[in-house]
C-alpha cells in the first residue's frame, strides 16, 4: 500500500530528498531586498492590504517583516510570544503502551531532542504575525533512516495562495506557482482571528498603528531637533542685493546647526527665545498610547509590557491572560508538527501504525507533573481506575527503560485486610503458629503431642531423680548420656526426613495453603 500524507497524496521518496525551495540568485527567490515600510502613507498602506486579500501578498508580507525590524515594541512583544511558546517543554505522548507505539514515540522523541529545535520552532512560529510560515524539511537518508536533518525557514514572499481558495499555500516558481511536495513542508498557520491564512496574523492590525507612530516619531524628531532653539531673523539694509540676501539667509540656517556665521556689517541677525515649554509631551503619549495597544493585541495584556500604575499585582493578573494565549498557540503549533513532522516521520521509517494512531507532541510547562497531580493519579488507581505506563513516564518525562536495566521498584506492601468472618482472616487471627506451607504443617506434626513426647519420654524419665544424686560434673554427664541412648534414633530419623522433604517441596513449587 502506498504511502499518502494527511491530503491523500502519494509521497515519492525520490522528491523528499531534494530541496524544492533553495534560494538562487537568477529565481523569483532570492535574498529580499523589498523595502515597503519607506515612504508608507495610508492610502498606499490601504492599497497593499486590499491587494493582499485579492491573492498578490508579496508586499504585505515584506511589509510584514519590515515593521518588525523598525517597530522595537512590536519586535519585542512579539519576539516575548513566539519564545514563550518555543520555549516550552517538549512531550511526546505514544499512542499506546505495546512495543510499536514506544518505538513510533522514541523515533519523534530523537526529532525533538536535536539542539536547534527550539530555535527551529521560533521560525515557525513566525506565522504568529504573518499569519502563515513555510518550514521546508530537509530529510537525511545517510543512516539508511528517515530522519530530520534541518527544518529551514523560508521567505514568506517566495509563496502565494490558490485563488480558488485563499489558503493552499503554492510555492512560487519562474514560470508560475506549483504545489508544494508531500511531507517536505511544515505549513503553519497561526489563528490569531479567524479568516483567511493572510488576514489572520497580527502584523495586519499592527501595520496600522506602525503607520500612526511612524507619523508621531517624525514629527517628535523635527520638535526635538528645534526645541530651544531660539527663532533666528536676518535684516539687511537697503540696497543689498540678491547675493546679500542670500548670504545672510545661509548665515541664519548655520547659525542653527554650527553656531556660527559671517555675515557684512551692514547685516543684521536677531534672536527671538523659543517658548514651547510641555508641548513635546504630545509626542511621547501619543507614542505610548499605540504601544499600549499593540501590547493588547499581541500578548493581550499591557501589565507586564508597559509602566501602569498597580505595578507587581496588576502585573500578575495580566500574565494570567497571556498564559491563555500561550496555551493557544502551543495547541495549534502541536497540531501542526503532529501533522506535518510526526506523520511522515513514522510512516516514512515504521509504516502506517497498525492502530492508525500517531504519537502526539504537546507543549506544556515544565510543573505540569507535581506532587497533587501524582496524588491524584495514586488515589485515582487505588480506587480501581487504570493508567498507562507510558503516560505516567511521558507525563513525567522520564524515558522508558533499557533492556536488562536495574529498576527501580516499590516496597512489597502489606496484604490488605481479608473481610471479617472469612477463612483467611480467622487464620490470621490464630497464634503465630498457624500452619501456611509445607514446612509449617510438617513442624507442628513434629511439635503435636504425638509425635515428640514418645521420643523424648525414656530420655527425661527419672532424670531428675539421678542428677540429683549426682556428686560431680563428669557423673552428671554419664546419666545425661546413657539418657539420650534410650531415645528411638529411627523415630527421629524419620521426623527429619519428613522436615527436609517439606522444606524442598515449599521452596521448589512455591506450595503454600494459604
Amino acid at each position: 500500500m502506498p504511502l499518502v500524507d494527511h491530503l491523500g497524496r502519494p509521497l515519492r521518496r525520490a522528491d523528499l530528498l531534494v530541496e524544492q525551495a533553495a534560494p538562487t540568485s537568477g529565481s523569483i527567490r532570492r535574498p529580499r531586498d523589498q523595502d515597503e515600510a519607506s515612504g508608507l502613507n495610508p492610502v498606499r498602506l490601504a492599497r497593499l492590504l486590499k491587494a493582499s486579500v485579492g491573492g498578490d501578498a508579496a508586499a504585505y508580507l515584506a511589509l510584514a517583516e519590515d515593521i518588525e525590524e523598525r517597530d522595537l515594541h512590536y519586535a519585542g512583544v512579539l519576539g516575548t510570544r513566539k519564545m514563550q511558546v518555543s520555549g516550552l517543554e517538549i512531550v511526546v505522548d505514544a499512542a499506546g503502551d505495546d512495543a510499536d507505539s514506544i518505538a513510533d514515540a522514541d523515533l519523534a522523541r530523537a526529532v525533538t531532542a536535536r539542539d536547534a529545535f527550539q530555535t527551529e520552532l521560533t521560525d515557525i512560529l513566525d506565522a504568529i504575525g504573518k499569519g502563515i510560515s513555510h518550514t521546508e524539511i530537509l530529510w537525511d537518508m545517510s543512516e539508511r533512516q528517515w530522519m530530520v536533518a534541518a527544518l529551514r525557514w523560508r521567505d514568506p514572499t517566495w509563496f502565494a495562495f490558490d485563488p480558488a481558495d485563499g489558503e493552499t499555500s503554492l510555492l512560487r516558481e519562474n514560470g508560475g506557482n506549483v504545489p508544494l511536495a508531500p511531507s517536505k513542508w511544515i505549513v503553519h498557520q497561526a489563528k490569531v482571528k479567524s479568516g483567511l491564512p493572510v488576514r489572520g496574523g497580527i502584523a495586519r492590525a499592527a501595520c496600522w498603528s506602525y503607520l500612526f507612530k511612524s507619523f508621531a516619531q517624525r514629527d517628535w524628531a523635527i520638535f526635538v531637533e528645534a526645541y530651544g532653539q531660539p527663532l533666528r531673523i536676518g535684516k539687511w539694509g537697503e540696497g543689498a542685493s540678491e547675493d546679500d540676501k542670500r548670504t545672510l539667509f545661509n548665515a541664519v540656517s548655520m547659525i542653527g546647526t554650527d553656531y556660527a556665521a559671517t555675515i557684512p556689517a551692514s547685516m543684521a541677525i536677531e534672536f527671538v527665545k523659543a517658548d514651547v515649554s510641555g508641548s513635546h509631551e504630545l509626542y511621547e503619549k501619543r507614542c505610548d498610547w499605540l504601544d499600549r495597544q499593540v501590547s493588547k493585541l499581541v500578548l493581550g495584556q499591557t501589565g507586564t509590557t508597559d509602566a501602569v500604575a498597580g505595578g507587581y499585582a496588576v502585573g500578575r493578573v495580566h500574565d494570567g491572560v497571556r498564559a491563555d494565549i500561550e496555551a493557544s498557540d502551543a495547541r495549534q503549533l502541536a497540531a501542526t508538527l503532529n501533522r506535518d513532522l510526526v506523520r511522515p516521520l513514522v510512516s516514512l521509517n515504521r509504516g502506517v501504525p497498525r492502530s492508525g494512531a500517531y504519537p502526539k507532541i504537546r507543549l506544556v510547562r515544565a510543573e505540569r507533573a507535581d506532587a497533587q497531580w501524582m496524588t491524584a493519579v495514586r488515589t485515582f488507581v487505588e480506587l480501581g481506575g487504570t493508567v498507562g505506563m507510558s503516560t505516567v513516564r511521558d507525563r513525567l518525562g522520564l524515558p522508558d527503560p533499557g533492556k536488562g536495566e536495574d529498576l527501580l521498584m516499590a516496597p512489597a506492601a502489606a496484604p490488605a485486610a481479608p473481610p471479617p468472618g472469612s477463612r483467611l482472616a480467622a487464620q490470621r487471627a490464630a497464634p503465630p503458629m498457624q500452619t501456611r506451607d509445607a514446612v509449617d504443617r510438617a513442624v507442628a506434626a513434629a511439635l503435636d503431642e504425638n509425635g515428640w513426647e514418645p521420643l523424648v519420654a525414656p530420655v527425661v524419665s527419672g532424670l531428675a531423680d539421678r542428677l540429683a544424686g549426682a556428686v560431680s560434673l563428669e557423673e552428671a554427664r554419664t546419666i545425661l548420656a546413657d539418657q539420650v541412648r534410650t531415645m528411638d534414633v529411627a523415630a527421629l530419623t524419620r521426623i527429619l526426613e519428613r522436615l527436609s522433604f517439606a522444606a524442598r517441596l515449599a521452596g521448589e513449587h512455591d506450595e503454600d495453603l494459604a
